[in-house]
Order: C-alpha cells, then sequence, then structure tokens
C-alpha cells in the first residue's frame, strides 16, 4: 500500500514551479477545476499511470504524469458526468498519443453510459515530437465528437490556450464556454499572421474570451472568472437531459414573476423593448438561462422551464437591429433550434420582426444560405412547436420564424400583431405607387393608402381566419395557452421520410 501511496503522489501532485507559473496567471489546475465543477467526492479518476510510449527527441527520459490529461466520471447536482482536463502543468498540457487514447477512451465511455461530456482545454498543442501520432490523436478525438453529436451532450470549457487544430474539438461541441484573459481559441496565433500577411495583433485581441463571445459566436457562454464559469456549466446541466433517449429531468413548478406582459411591449410598433422581459414574464420563476448572450444579440435564444419542464425559447430582440434575421443570428437560432431538437426539448417562439436585413453586405455574405438555415432547423424538429406572434410578423421573417408553414404545432397571435408581407408605409408605396404619383395630393393619398393597407392587413385576424394563427390571445393568457399546449404535446409525435440524413446548408 506504501508504494501505491507513492506512485500515487508522484503521479498526481503537481511540479510546484509549473504549479506557481500557473497560479501567477490566475489559473487553476487541472485537480482543481475538476474539484470545483463537480460534488464533493464523487470524482473517480481513471487511467492514471497511461505513459506515452513516445522514444523520440530525449522523450524516453521524460515522466509525464497522467500524460498531461485527467479524465474520469462523476456527478454535477447529482447528474452523471465524463469529463477530462488537461494539465497545463505537464508539458504544457500538449497532446500525445496517450494523452489523446485517455481522451477518447472517456468518450467511449460517455457515449455507451449515455451521459454528458465535458472537456476543459488547457493545452499547448500538438506534441511536437510524437509527429504524426500527435495529429492522429486529434482525428481521433474529433471522429468521436461527431459521433457523441446529439446523442449525449458536449461540453467544452476552454481555460487557456487552445491552439490550431485543437480548436475544432470544441468547436464541433455543443457548449463553449471562455473566460475573460484566460481562454484563448484561434487557428493560426499572432507570430504566423505577423509573418504571413504582415499584421500585428495580440493574442486577446485575435481570439480572446471577449472576441469567441461577442464577435466570432465560437463561445456560447462567457465568464468573468473560472469560479464564474463553472456555476454557468453547472446551472446549464439542470436544463438538458443525460442523452437523446432522455429528457431533462423536472423541477418543482414556480408561477412566473408578477409582471404585466401588456406594459412591456409599446403602442407604438416601431419603438424596441427588451424581448427577454416577455420571456421572464412566462417562464418558470423568471429562470432564464441565455445562450450566446453576446453575439447576434438581435436574436434571442436560451432555456428556461414551464411548469417545471425545460423548454427551448427562441425570440427576435427588437432593441438590436429591430429584430432582423440576419446571417449571425439566422446561424445562431437554426444552431439551438437543432440542439433541443436532438435531446427532447421542446421549441416556444416569440416574434418580433420586419423581416431580414437588407444590404449589400449581408447578400454578399451569403444570408440566402444562412438564413436557409434556419428554415431548414423549424422544418426538421419534431419536438412540439409553438409560436407566439407578439407584434410584427412581415415577409420571409413570419415564415422563418416558426410559422404553421414550418410545423408549428401551435401558432398563437396577440392582438397588436401584424402579419403581412410587408409593413404597411412600404406595401402601400409598392400597390399604390402610379396613384400615389398622379394625385392631387400625393403625400395625403399616401397616407389614405397606408391606413387602408394597414385596416386590411397588418392584424392577426386575416392569418386567424385562413388557419395560419389558431388563436388570437390577450398577452396575459400567454402563460396559460402555452402551458396547455407543451401539455398536450407531452407525447407528441411525428414521422419524416426514410432517409440517411438530410442535407442542411451549411
Amino acid at each position: 500500500m506504501k508504494a501505491h501511496a507513492r506512485k500515487h503522489a508522484e503521479a498526481t501532485e503537481p511540479h510546484p514551479e509549473a504549479a506557481r507559473r500557473q497560479a501567477a496567471q490566475g489559473k487553476l489546475l487541472a485537480r482543481e477545476r475538476i474539484t470545483a465543477i463537480l460534488d464533493p467526492d464523487s470524482f473517480h479518476e481513471y487511467d492514471l499511470f497511461v505513459e506515452h510510449k513516445c522514444s523520440d527527441f530525449g522523450m524516453e527520459k521524460k515522466q509525464l504524469p497522467g500524460d498531461g490529461v485527467i479524465t474520469g466520471t462523476g456527478t454535477i447536482l447529482g447528474h452523471p458526468v465524463a469529463i477530462y482536463a488537461q494539465d497545463f502543468t505537464v508539458a504544457g498540457g500538449s497532446l500525445g498519443l496517450a494523452h489523446a487514447r485517455k481522451i477518447t477512451k472517456i468518450m467511449d465511455h460517455a457515449i455507451k453510459l449515455g451521459i454528458p461530456l465535458i472537456g476543459i482545454n488547457d493545452s499547448g498543442g500538438a506534441r511536437i515530437q510524437e509527429g504524426v501520432n500527435s495529429l492522429a490523436g486529434y482525428g481521433e478525438i474529433f471522429y468521436r465528437n461527431t459521433l457523441a453529436s446529439g446523442v449525449i451532450p458536449q461540453i467544452s470549457i476552454i481555460l487557456g490556450p487552445c491552439a490550431g487544430g485543437a480548436v475544432y474539438s470544441p468547436a464541433l461541441t455543443d457548449f463553449v464556454f471562455v473566460v475573460d484573459k484566460i481562454s484563448k481559441m484561434f487557428i493560426t496565433g499572432p507570430e504566423v499572421i505577423k509573418t504571413v500577411l504582415g499584421e500585428e495583433i495580440s493574442m486577446e485581441d485575435l481570439g480572446g474570451a471577449r472576441v469567441q463571445a461577442e464577435l466570432s459566436g465560437n463561445a456560447h457562454f462567457y465568464a468573468q472568472s473560472e469560479a464564474e464559469c463553472f456555476e454557468q456549466v453547472k446551472r446549464l446541466v439542470t436544463f438538458i437531459p443525460w442523452n437523446n433517449r432522455k429528457r431533462a429531468d423536472p423541477f418543482a413548478a414556480q408561477p412566473p414573476e408578477a409582471g404585466a406582459l401588456e406594459r412591456i411591449i409599446p403602442s407604438e410598433s416601431n419603438r424596441p423593448y427588451d424581448v427577454r422581459d416577455v420571456l421572464r414574464s412566462v417562464c418558470d420563476g423568471a429562470d432564464f438561462m441565455e445562450v450566446q448572450a453576446l453575439w447576434a444579440a438581435n436574436i434571442v435564444v436560451g432555456f428556461a422551464r414551464m411548469n417545471g419542464r425545460t423548454v427551448g425559447m427562441v425570440a427576435n430582440q427588437p432593441m438590436v437591429l429591430a429584430g432582423v434575421l440576419d446571417v449571425d443570428s439566422s446561424d445562431k437560432a437554426a444552431r439551438f433550434i437543432r440542439f433541443c431538437d436532438a435531446f427532447n426539448i421542446p421549441l416556444v417562439t416569440f416574434v418580433d420582426l420586419p423581416g431580414y436585413l437588407p444590404g449589400v453586405d449581408q447578400e454578399h455574405a451569403g444570408v440566402i444560405r444562412h438564413g436557409a438555415k434556419l428554415l431548414y432547423a423549424y422544418s426538421e424538429a419534431t419536438v412540439p412547436k409553438i409560436t407566439v406572434i407578439l407584434r410584427k410578423a412581415y415577409g420571409g421573417g413570419y415564415i422563418a420564424m416558426c410559422s404553421r408553414h414550418l410545423g408549428a404545432d401551435f401558432v398563437f397571435a396577440w392582438p397588436c400583431a401584424e402579419i403581412a408581407v410587408m409593413g404597411p408605409e412600404g406595401a402601400a408605396n409598392i400597390i399604390f405607387k402610379g396613384e400615389i404619383a398622379a394625385a392631387a395630393d400625393p403625400e395625403a393619398f399616401r397616407r389614405e393608402k397606408v391606413k387602408e393597407y394597414t385596416d386590411k392587413f397588418a392584424s392577426p385576424y386575416v392569418a386567424a381566419a385562413n388557419g395560419h394563427v389558431d388563436a388570437v390571445i390577450a398577452p396575459h393568457q400567454t402563460r396559460d395557452f402555452l402551458l396547455h399546449a407543451l401539455e398536450i404535446s407531452e407525447h407528441k409525435t411525428e414521422e419524416r421520410p426514410a432517409r440517411k440524413h438530410g442535407v442542411p446548408p451549411f
């Protein structure tokens, strides 16, 4: 037993100088991170004594505890998870074949056991001494990331450098967490960019946490500290199921915060408001966990509970770009919808948008292709889909935001909803272009026609008369209608034509 204790201590105690450097950067050690995330005493470590087999470039003389990565299983608030953490104090957390095989082994366990996988990335990249074997290790991880996609939730936490090919593993996972001044993600670093392009940029400005959460959209959650990040991970795990065969665990139902939905939305249809106030007013306990809050803010996505059960919420945000759909917001919503559909999470969509963002930049950036992702995601989803039209629902935006025509199970609209091909101003200008030009008082005639169009089409009743809207409801009835729709959709089944897989507009 003494020999075992000695070997265990040699394998787990960090090198003092490496630990000091880690602390100097404001970073916890790998084991401290695992302990901080998991329930006390729940972590069970595997493959502690795995060693590399490399004998080139002096590697045969080097002993690397755990080969630079810690793997095991544990629980978060009682939920089982598989977890690995790269240890930067051991050879910079560099990835060799044995290191990779430890990760792929715990990934295989997670897939077989049907439990979420959490990966903590803190690595200098491929272990150069191992040559192509390091690249093979990355490839085997990417392969399993893909196999696990839609089967178990995959969570990546970036707590150090994650560069080169290594960044593609987090990119293949469902949620990426980053921490300010600690997380760094990029394909090619500042030195390579300077050499090839002559451009100078700092590591932080190139791929720091804020950049990934706000500009690139690669990160889903942003935190100021590792402790805040771990609390975000724990909270997320309560909203999602263990695997694609289960539903998220139910919680005790809570009433929403008392609030008057009627007062959230301004009477003038062109005045902005924060749609998150609407979401918090209908969900349990006003508890809404927003995903990608800093990126593509013209659309809001996230998790909440209705009567104790998890739902995914998607909503246009009138506070940002009037809530229009564009390249980034379409990507953001489409990916979230596909996650919810893969993991049996019903979708609730709130609509208030004037349409797609016009402009040369958007057209050249591929808004057609990206916008189609949203159509595809909603149409493909077979979970319960419920839509509430709050205010504007114009043109292609009306169709794209989970309309009846894309398979919504229930569509409700508030009395102030405006469902039409376009806004009354634009419509009147086009329909009556000739008459307006020939009128004695063109402006007065135009205003008359705008009012005529508004009275006829800028309401929910034409759509309701055609069966495109199931019910026109008062704002205070929203939660009741949503709860009932979710309850009666509990055992919804919907089949799709047999096929190997679809071909979404990636």
